[in-house]
């Protein structure tokens, strides 16, 4: 069985709008798209690599909106501020990788790097980040924070702001003032 395998197995054990499982699923689709982007050329790789980086600037953002801080408090403070690194560390890879293009020779050099990390600090959360949520927080909780992720999602950045990452103010700051604005009140409301 692969790991996509396994961890949408995981997934789809858990209710449906649980944090976790919402979590789980774009894990999944993350390292479906490194693999096409590792396996494509042309078209289909920069299509993939587009639809990577846009699903990762979200995924990224909606876990410092909602999981992160959450978890913070349940004991995992050390534990998030080394993931926090890890994501900032991953989001500078992925603007230079961004910046070169997908059919520069650099790109091919630096893309299995970046898709090391990114599996690692998956893996990492998935080890311990989502058992403790799982552990510490009821359903009901974790079903709210599943509507938090998805709101927050609805408002993120789809490209990537290496001077953003680990700093909600600053992503904000990264999208227009009114805009930001307009799309939380939109999203909290909804939730």
């Amino acid at each position: 069985m692969s790991h996509v395998t396994e961890v949408l197995k995981k997934a789809s054990e858990l209710p449906e709008g649980d944090v976790v499982r919402i979590l789980l699923q774009q894990h999944a689709g993350i390292r479906q798209l490194c693999a096409t982007v590792g396996s494509s050329t042309g078209q289909a790789k920069r299509q993939a690599f587009d639809d990577l980086r846009v699903l990762l600037a979200v995924h990224e953002t909606a876990e410092e909106f909602v999981v992160h801080p959450v978890a913070s408090v349940h004991g995992g403070e050390t534990l998030t501020k080394a993931l926090v690194a890890d994501e900032k560390e991953a989001t500078e890879m992925l603007a230079q990788l961004e910046e070169v293009g997908v059919d520069s020779p650099e790109f091919d050099a630096t893309f299995p790097i970046f898709q090391i990390a990114v599996e690692q600090h998956a893996e990492e959360e998935e080890r311990v980040e989502f058992p403790m949520l799982l552990s510490e927080l009821d359903e009901t909780a974790r079903q709210a924070m599943g509507k938090r992720l998805s709101a927050t999602e609805r408002v993120a950045p789809t490209r990537p702001h290496p001077g953003t990452a680990g700093s909600v103010p600053k992503q904000l700051a990264a999208m227009p003032f009114h805009s930001v604005v307009d799309r939380v009140r939109d999203a909290l409301s909804r939730t």
